[in-house]
């Protein structure tokens, strides 16, 4: 099971294909497919059924006939799981992989868009770190502005019943519920929350300071994070610490 990303210019692509074991990751042909195949997910925009019909490179089969090949030589089934692309008119896209098992594919992985006319050095070197921080912490949106409301209203529902339980005041009930939906936006919107790097400030400070230096506005526009299954990041048992040490890497 692997995850790979892909950076042309300012577009990128990340694709997630899995196996049945861990063991398959450390083989270099399935290394080198899931590579490939984030390369032709540049050209795929994110579409998988497009992706998997896609001619696969030197071999004269598309991309889900050289899986099919693949299984039957390593012995273990595998399948493309998904794949998304980001692009930006003017800037960089930030990337990173945690665990990596080569350049540009591991067990998570994030791309990052940061749409500026600033200088590329200082983009790249936010655009790596925001993606560091996504990593760590998988938040749901870049602001609140884009979060599913309908995830937001599932959210509102269990805190209006934990407020009434309290047995306080309708008007009394609303301002808490109000500060909880406040709350959890900071904990799931990307530019709301604490700066894993310095564990002090919020990503939207960050962002600004880094316009400063970058000498132009900076706007994240979209970010996706893909790791290999439910609960991988959880069972790190310092995981913060570790990307955070892992920062001062470039």
């Amino acid at each position: 099971m692997l995850v790979g990303i892909t950076v042309e210019g300012t577009k990128a692509a990340i694709v997630e294909v899995n196996s049945e074991t861990d063991f398959v990751a450390r083989n270099e042909q399935f290394q080198s497919i899931v590579g490939n195949i984030a390369k032709l997910a540049i050209e795929a925009n994110g579409d998988v059924h497009v992706l998997s019909e896609m001619p696969y490179p030197g071999s004269g089969r598309s991309v889900s006939g050289e899986l099919t090949d693949a299984i039957a030589k390593i012995g273990e089934n595998m399948n493309l799981r998904r794949s998304a692309v980001i692009e930006v008119s003017d800037g960089v896209i930030g990337n990173y992989v945690h665990n990596a098992v080569k350049p540009g594919m591991g067990k998570l992985g994030v791309i990052v868009g940061l749409e500026s006319k600033g200088d590329k050095a200082v983009l790249a070197a936010l655009g790596k770190q925001l993606a560091m921080h996504i990593t760590n912490t998988s938040p749901l949106s870049v602001s609140p502005d884009d979060i599913d409301q309908e995830i937001v209203a599932r959210e509102r529902a269990i805190f209006a019943e934990q407020a009434r339980e309290s047995g306080k005041p309708a008007e009394i009930i609303d301002k808490m519920v109000e500060g909880r939906v406040r709350k959890y936006y900071e904990e799931v919107t990307l530019l709301a929350q604490t700066f894993v790097i310095d564990g002090e400030s919020k990503v939207a400070d960050v962002v600004k300071a880094a316009e400063k230096e970058a000498g132009a506005p900076i706007k994240v526009t979209k970010f996706v994070r893909y790791g290999l299954g439910e609960g991988i990041a959880k069972e790190e048992t310092d995981f913060a610490a570790e990307v955070a040490a892992t920062a001062g890497v470039k």
